[in-house]
């Protein structure tokens, strides 16, 4: 049995923990105590970062369901071997080399080394990711072919989609710890996103609103600011049970021991729901964006099932069921720079008002000034941050 490690977003962690517990992964008594959000009484959400909850532990199985089915995570990491001693380069390389690494590695397999010093003896990054490579090629018998070694930011360069390796170590107060990553390419690449409108949405941000907001998956949900479409997409994709990952490939395809016979069960075993999907509306005034969205939409597979529209906020109109409003309008600082906001959050509140009583909403802002603006009474606990901007989730009801 190995310990595995989701790594989201910073602000959104509790929303993972709860797709964990979900997928019974993760007991349900684990996780954190949170501020409630708009979904079930027994299934708070909140601001607390639950980092601690989302390590679990289990076979082949628990992770390729991990990869397969989190929405939100944006990897899934492997502990490898248990957190170790090293207070000296040869300790490090000492303790390093019995680490099992052939479980993941073939010899002369190209890797990528991440490694973050902090309080600790060692704390030359490099340094200790060469020392981390010598333990490697000492355990493999072989070299393998070092590609880079980086900090712990996640602005990978997978463009190529032919990623090498990778390989977190983490120094905290003299005590390391060595994680393999079993996704490859973040997962917020489900594979379909190639046509963006300005300031896109990541997918698993999209999802982790989604979550967040409460939506049920069976009431209409509105995006009337939709921009490439990744908010309506992934509620269809929701709202079918089609796992994100489906798809897709993962870096633990190449391990030594991938079960590629439990793999193709798993995938088997997922049921798709088919029927009483829900109205899904999406919106923008750019008619750019919105073909953007529609290609995008195609490409995943739910094009038919999203109503795509080119108007402004002020042109939209709900279904006869009342539902929820997930949505990203624009925060004036990579989209609308220099403009002033506050007149078209003002004027979103007033057609909320007058068109969507008893509606749940959940807007995403970097300003809870404009949030106010709506005039609506909005809960904005669940902070996190999206392409590098601190943002706000706005949840409350018209």
């Amino acid at each position: 049995m190995d310990t595995y490690f989701a790594v989201t977003a910073p602000g959104i962690e509790s929303i993972t923990a709860l797709e964990l517990s979900r997928l019974g992964l993760l007991p349900a008594e684990s996780l954190p105590a949170v501020k409630p959000a708009l979904s079930s009484p027994k299934e708070s959400l909140g601001t607390h970062h639950a980092s601690d909850s989302l390590h679990f532990k289990g076979g082949l199985e628990a992770l390729y369901r991990a990869n397969l089915h989190l929405r939100a995570a944006s990897r899934i990491l492997v502990r490898l071997g248990m957190p170790f001693m090293a207070r000296s380069f040869p300790e490090l390389v000492e303790k390093a080399s019995r680490l099992p690494w052939e479980r993941f590695l073939t010899p002369g397999q190209p890797v990528a080394l991440r490694v973050t010093c902090h309080k600790s003896k060692l704390y030359h990054s490099e340094a200790v990711a060469q020392r981390l490579l010598t333990a490697l090629e000492a355990r493999l018998g072989k070299p393998s072919v070092r590609l880079r070694s980086a900090t712990a930011d996640e602005t990978d360069d997978e463009e190529s989609g032919n990623l090498p390796q990778l390989i977190l170590a983490r120094l905290v107060d003299d005590k390391c710890t060595v994680s393999v990553d079993s996704s490859g390419a973040l997962l917020h690449r489900r594979g379909y996103r190639l046509a963006t409108a300005k300031a896109p949405l990541r997918e698993t941000l999209a999802a982790a609103l989604l979550l967040a907001s409460g939506w049920d998956a069976q009431s209409p949900l509105l995006d009337p600011f939709c921009g490439s479409g990744t908010i309506p997409i992934e509620a269809a994709l929701l709202a079918l049970n089609i796992p994100p990952g489906l798809n897709r490939r993962f870096a633990f395809m190449d391990w030594p021991n991938f079960d590629e016979n439990l793999w193709r069960e798993i995938r088997s075993n997922v049921q798709h729901s088919t029927s009483n999907v829900p109205p899904i509306l999406a919106s923008d005034r750019d008619a750019g964006a919105v073909r953007s969205a529609q290609e995008n939409a195609r490409r995943a597979g739910v094009n038919h099932l999203i109503q795509f529209e080119v108007q402004a906020v002020s042109a939209v109109h709900p279904p006869a069921r009342k539902g929820w409003v997930v949505t990203n309008p624009p925060y004036g600082v990579r989209v609308s720079e220099g403009k002033d906001l506050r007149n078209l959050y003002a004027q979103f509140g007033n057609v909320l008002r007058a068109k969507f009583p008893g509606w749940r909403v959940a807007i995403l802002s970097s300003d809870e000034f404009l949030l106010g603006h709506t005039g609506l009474k909005l809960e904005s606990s669940l902070t996190f941050n999206n392409g590098g901007l601190r943002v706000k989730l706005g949840r409350g009801s018209v």
